[in-house]
Parts: C-alpha cells; structure tokens; sequence
C-alpha cells in the first residue's frame, strides 16, 4: 500500500470508459451469498505466500512470488499470463513482473480485480507483508478459486500488480510500475473494463474500508449499496482526500476504479502503526475480516454485471 496522501485540489474523479451506473433506490437486498469458508481459504494462501519470504521488487523473493501465484491459477484453471518488463526506478534498472489469471464471459466487457503482491523494501530481513500485499493477494486466489465453479455473464480478470511500493518516494519512475504497465497496455489494446476493483490492506482485524476521494462515484455509490446489502455499511468512510494507489494508473487511462482499503492498520483505532513495520505479521490478520471483504466484493461484481 503507498504511503502517499494528498489532498486534492480540483482533481475529483476522472471520467469512466464504461460508466457504471448506480442502482435504485429499492435494490439493497443481497445479491450473493459468499461461501462460507471464502475467509479461511483466503487466510491460508495469505500464510503460504508469507512463507516464501520477504518480496522485495526486482529481487529473487519477488520472481519466487509471481511463479507461485502463477502456479495457483493455473491449477485454478484460470488462463495465465505472467508479464516480466524491465522499468527505471531511483535505484537503477530493475525487473517486475505481474501475472493475470482470466476467466472468461459469455458478455464483452470484463471486471478487472487487482491485488499487488510485492513488500516494501528496508522494513526488515524477514518483513513479509502479511496484510499490506498479503492479504488481498489471497483473497484474490480465493475469490478466483470459487468463480471458476461459478456461472457469470462477465468475464473476470485478476491482476497480481508487482513494483507497487516506491524504493524512495512516489514520482514517475518510483512505485505503482505493474499498474501503470497494465493500464496502459489496457488502453492501447481497447479493452472494455466495466470496472476495476483495487483490494488494499484488507485483512485488519478490525477492518474498515477507507475509500479515497479518487475513486469513481458511481462505484462508491455501488459500494455503499453492497455493503448495505452484507450488513457491513457501518464499515465504510468516504474519505474526503486522495489515496495515490495502483487503482490510480486506471483512472488516469479514463478507466472507472474503486480502491477498497483499509488504511487504518494499527494496534488502536486511528494509530496506523502496524503499516510498513515489522509488526505486519499474520497474527494481525482476520478471516473474518477477508470474509467481509470478499462478500462486498462479490456483491459489487453481481450488481456490475447484472446492469
């Protein structure tokens, strides 16, 4: 998760490709029933990627991390692509990678979920990220897992983003390099996204979705029902400022985008001491936490797709 919040002066929301509009009034009755074992499942993976270690960008542990991701989806079923480019950074030249697991539709215009994988660099030998990349990434793998048993209209990509983390401070050529790569690849190719759903910081045990001011409103709206509809709207703060993070890149490419994160992690409300510290561990994680966050999810993917 970047670390960089700003106060916007006049940016607001950047026109979507495909807007997505909001749902009436009378429509906040669940559309999906999130299996039950979704926060467990996705717990596990988070531990596994743990234990592969520190997954700095550019080193080995990142490399090791987007081969094992890769090797989740396939078994999934999914199709993969693992994208490896070089990119400048303030620390020279270094190699990324991002890997995209698709799951296909029987209707154009495919949902883009985004989770990035690797760790910031200088927190610890042993720093593992457990909710600040952790987290979402296994939600991801879970959610993938049990929508490829699933029947959909949409066709659904998952993108595991590397190089989110800035080596010094965010600029053009330090941080969010997968997203930018992959928005602008997005954008050259044409592709149709009805939405891109950013999953940030979510597995805070006491989770509450912080949403930037840079998010599109219409999904914000859409967020607000969903959450409505899972008994979880006490959950959600419309911030009234900027979180620069990797849905940034898509709105930038004219891409509607939605960061659902949690940037309060700490070991009291308000604190956000366990962000970038050693204290990022997988004791600090909650199932139920990546429960709530992967019904929201899915409820906001059903009303995206039924409009």
């Amino acid at each position: 998760m970047t670390g960089f919040l700003f106060l916007a002066a006049g940016a607001g929301c950047r026109p979507a490709a495909a807007p997505v509009t909001a749902p009436p009034d009378d429509a906040r009755a669940p559309r999906v029933q999130a299996p039950a074992d979704l926060g467990s499942n996705a717990l596990a993976r988070v531990a596994q990627l743990a234990a592969l270690g520190p997954r700095d960008a550019g080193t080995p542990g990142a490399a090791r991390a987007a081969d094992w991701i890769a090797d989740q989806l396939r078994t999934i079923g999914l199709d993969v692509v693992r994208d490896t480019f070089e990119d400048f950074t303030p620390a020279g030249r270094r190699t990324f990678h991002n890997v995209l697991g698709r799951l296909p539709g029987a209707q154009a215009g495919p949902l883009l979920l985004l989770s990035h994988f690797d760790t910031k660099a200088g927190i610890a030998p042993d720093f593992i990220g457990a909710n600040d990349g952790g987290s979402s990434t296994g939600l991801l793998l879970a959610l993938a897992e049990w929508l490829a048993r699933q029947p959909r209209r949409l066709g659904v990509e998952f993108a595991f983003l590397d190089g989110e983390e800035c080596f010094q401070r965010y600029q053009a050529d330090d941080g969010l390099h997968g997203s930018r790569r992959l928005a602008r690849q997005m954008r050259e190719q044409g592709a149709p996204l009805r939405a891109v759903i950013l999953l940030d910081m979510i597995g805070d045990q006491d989770l509450r979705f912080t949403v930037p001011r840079n998010s599109t409103s219409t999904l914000k709206l859409l967020l607000l029902d969903a959450t409505a509809a899972q008994g979880c709207r006490d959950r959600v703060t419309l911030l009234d400022y900027e979180i620069l993070d990797d849905h940034q890149p898509f709105l930038d490419q004219g891409f509607p985008a939605i960061d659902l994160i949690d940037f309060d992690y700490g070991t009291r409300p308000g604190a956000n001491d366990l962000w970038h510290t050693p204290g990022d561990t997988l004791d600090q994680l909650s199932a139920g936490s990546l429960q709530m966050t992967g019904a929201v999810t899915l409820e906001m993917m059903r009303r995206i797709e039924e409009q």
